[in-house]
């Protein structure tokens, strides 16, 4: 099976796959996907080159990440301001790591809701054809 699918319609293909194989066994996992698949299909409607920076990186996740290295380090800050210091300090130190965003002119279409499908701007044909 593929790490991952390159298009909605055969991720759906798994999906159902997954279902029928899994269903029996695993109820509840399958109730789930079944449950937030509309919401875990919004991965196609965005661009393409968006789409490692989504499956490779939690932002806030990895940021706090490092914050809470440092802070548990330490039992107890006496003063907010000291405790506030540190964690402004390892968040721009952190900031260095991020990984950049691949076409980030991209983003202004995708915020003023430029539709995508399976990552390609959609056209006018596409955008008749999902509405149906």
């Amino acid at each position: 099976m593929p790490a991952a699918a390159g298009t909605r319609a055969q991720c759906e293909r798994l999906r159902r796959q997954v279902a029928e194989r899994d269903g029996r066994r695993y109820p509840k996992a399958v109730q789930t996907l079944e449950r937030d698949w509309d919401r875990m299909g919004t991965f196609y409607c965005v661009p393409r080159a968006h789409w490692k920076n989504l499956r490779t990186t939690n932002v806030v996740e990895s940021l706090f990440a490092a914050v809470r290295l440092r802070t548990d380090a330490a039992e107890r800050y006496k003063h907010v301001v000291n405790a506030t210091a540190l964690i402004w300090k390892v968040l721009l130190v952190a900031e260095r790591r991020f990984r950049r965003l691949d076409a980030p002119e991209l983003l202004t279409e995708v915020y003023h809701g430029v539709t995508y499908v399976d990552g390609l701007r959609a056209s006018a044909e596409s955008k008749r054809r999902i509405a149906a």
